[in-house]
């Protein structure tokens, strides 16, 4: 079948009748015309059609070797850094379809599966796993062009590093039996963005200094699978409309507690369990990292460009551009996107093919960025809040706009070249992207996207090879070594 239109996209969503539960009550009936849900899903819809634009197609999809349909871009197998470069357009497309707001846009899950295909044989002669399967869902995933959430988060009962708790039953989701059918899961797992709104959910078990055998497993089933239930955060769509909402309505995630009420995950949806170590090194060691970093920088630039034209719009509709002070808050965010793309096609640049014959992108570059961004990220958002003022808290709705006070809030909301309306635009736009609860949770996602931002940097400082720089340094002292 290969790649699916947007119509098929939301059809097959609202067809599966995932257990959601939204503000303590379950959704019956179409998903995707809930307004909780609604925005992103047409959003999400238009991605799947890009691939079937006839003027992007080429850089959307790919045609396996010995197969008729095309599929999507997103799940290439790069053997060549060419091929890095292809991904990376693929890439560059949908986030800038949604100004890199949608950190579970379908190339990220997508990456994520191919980049365990890839890395299977790191499995292979190990009890208890089973890389075959892992094959199966990649080959299935491209033949249905599947979406996929994910979740590894265990619940924030105990942050310990030790931590020996046990309780009669269970909390973080484990494994309670097994039989002949496949696994019984019990228990929970946390933020799994667009939890219920796609068509799989993948859990796998994040590394961690101590972890129960019963809790080293990773599987992948569809998000309608029987004792499956997501459980919804608040929303953060506090209306349709684009004018007062123009982010929210349309990119709002929807992130979700996963419970698992004796799920039986059937074998050949099984990549491994009882397996803590394969639990513990095969993302470390697969190519997940290298390939997933590679999908979220490219996003992350394309955010930041997005994030760049407003605060310079925000400058030119209030006419401050000649203060030092604005030239200098803009460069810090020039300095931070350029850097950024810099290390990217670094990552590009310094790719080598792996034992498998795949072509990685430089972890180290990447890994810098990853360490980086959460912190230049919020400072972003602050330098629009700094630029807007005042300006960016009193603000008019759309339905203002409509009554007898037009006149008023045109003539007195006006900016240098541009109306009072334009101008509401804009400040609502900056407000929706730094000071909203959808604002504001788009500067927590981007903090801990990929965790805790100490041991982020503590990971870098470990892979980081200083042997040569010490060297240097005991050459030019004449120290022994």
């Amino acid at each position: 079948m290969g790649i699916i239109s947007g119509k098929e996209f939301i059809n097959r969503i609202n067809q599966l009748q995932n257990d959601i539960w939204f503000d303590g009550k379950k959704i019956e009936g179409n998903i995707s015309e809930h307004y909780a849900f609604k925005g992103l899903l047409k959003t999400k819809s238009s991605l799947y059609n890009l691939q079937m634009n006839e003027n992007l197609m080429n850089e959307m999809t790919f045609l396996p070797s010995g197969k008729t349909e095309p599929i999507g871009l997103s799940y290439l197998q790069p053997k060549s850094k060419e091929d890095l470069i292809k991904r990376r357009t693929m890439i560059e497309h949908w986030a800038r379809h949604t100004h890199g707001l949608m950190g579970r846009s379908p190339d990220y899950m997508n990456t994520a599966i191919m980049s365990f295909a890839s890395s299977a044989s790191l499995l292979n002669k190990r009890k208890n796993c089973f890389p075959e399967h892992i094959r199966t869902l990649y080959d299935q995933a491209m033949k249905e062009d599947l979406s996929f959430t994910h979740t590894f988060i265990t619940p924030q009962l105990n942050r310990s590093q030790i931590n020996l708790m046990q309780t009669e039953q269970p909390i973080s989701a484990k494994i309670i039996e097994k039989n002949k059918q496949g696994i019984v899961i019990q228990g929970a797992r946390l933020l799994a963005t667009q939890g219920g709104l796609t068509d799989e959910i993948l859990i796998f078990s994040a590394p961690r200094f101590y972890l129960d055998q019963d809790e080293a497993f990773a599987f992948s089933i569809p998000s309608n699978t029987k004792g499956v239930k997501f459980i919804c955060r608040e929303s953060f769509v506090l209306s349709e409309s684009t004018f007062n909402h123009p982010l929210a309505s349309r990119y709002e995630e929807m992130d979700s507690i996963v419970v698992f009420d004796h799920v039986l995950v059937p074998w050949e949806r099984v990549f491994f369990y009882d397996h803590v170590e394969a639990a513990n090194d095969f993302v470390a060691q697969s190519s997940f990292h290298a390939f997933t970093i590679h999908q979220v920088v490219t996003r992350q630039i394309v955010k930041t460009e997005f994030l760049l034209g407003i605060a310079q719009l925000l400058v030119d509709t209030i006419n401050v551009s000649e203060y030092q002070h604005i030239q200098e808050k803009l460069s810090e965010i020039i300095i931070g996107l350029e850097t950024i793309k810099a290390l990217l096609e670094k990552a590009e640049n310094d790719a080598t093919l792996d034992e498998w014959g795949y072509m990685r992108p430089s972890l180290i570059p990447l890994k810098v960025i990853r360490t980086v961004f959460p912190k230049i990220y919020p400072r972003f958002t602050e330098i629009i809040q700094l630029i807007g003022a005042s300006g960016i808290v009193t603000l008019p709705t759309e339905n203002a706009f409509h009554s007898d006070l037009k006149e008023d809030l045109n003539h007195y909301l006006q900016g240098t070249k541009t109306s009072g309306v334009d101008r509401v635009k804009i400040f609502r736009l900056a407000w929706d992207l730094t000071m909203s609860s959808f604002g504001t949770r788009q500067t927590q996602y981007e903090r801990y996207f990929f965790g805790d931002p100490i041991r982020l940097a503590s990971r870098l400082y470990d892979c980081y090879p200083t042997d040569k720089q010490v060297k240097t340094v005991q050459e030019f002292l004449n120290i022994e070594k």
